[in-house]
């Protein structure tokens, strides 16, 4: 957790296959702890193809029943479900887009948000851009991506800088 925190969370992020991972891990992470995602990472990281999302997309249903037998990762059907469809829309957006990163950029105006919180407590579960963004991609076809997660996802990939301003990764 110290070293993810310390050498990941929040950095910018714009490489799509690293955007990927982190919606999936967020997606798979809704309702439960990140450090139960994050101890099963590698073991996502084989399941989803190392998180190429065009392997991901071209999954079917038996490879993905196949995961629901997978105890190295978090075996729910709809989260797993979720992991396929995601990656298809996550494609035709990048068509759209160019990139992924151009689309999700967007919705920070290509910067990242920085908050100056002092205690945890201050910390939001979602935001006003987080509700509007997980609207889009609601629209999009996206699933499993509601606000707490869409933002819990803008701060893992530093879209929002929510690091506390007494913490030595905050200036960065």
């Amino acid at each position: 957790m110290i070293a993810y925190h310390d050498t990941e969370w929040g950095v910018p992020v714009h490489d799509g296959q690293k955007i990927y991972e982190f919606l999936v891990l967020e997606t798979f992470q809704a309702g439960l702890s990140w450090r139960t995602v994050l101890h099963k990472r590698e073991n996502f990281r084989k399941a989803f193809h190392g998180f190429d999302v065009a392997k991901v997309a071209r999954m079917d249903a038996r490879a993905t029943q196949s995961l629901l037998g997978d105890a190295g990762i978090i075996r729910n059907r709809q989260k797993i479900a979720a992991a396929v469809n995601n990656a298809q829309r996550f494609l035709e957006v990048q068509k759209e887009f160019g990139t992924f990163s151009k689309y999700m950029w967007t919705w920070v105006g290509g910067k990242a948000v920085r908050h100056a919180f002092k205690t945890p407590g201050e910390c939001p579960v979602t935001t006003d851009e987080a509700v509007v963004w997980s609207k889009d991609l609601k629209k999009r076809g996206f699933s499993f991506l509601g606000p707490t997660v869409v933002y819990a996802h803008m701060q893992a990939v530093g879209m929002v800088n929510d690091h506390l301003v007494s913490c030595f990764r905050y200036a960065r």
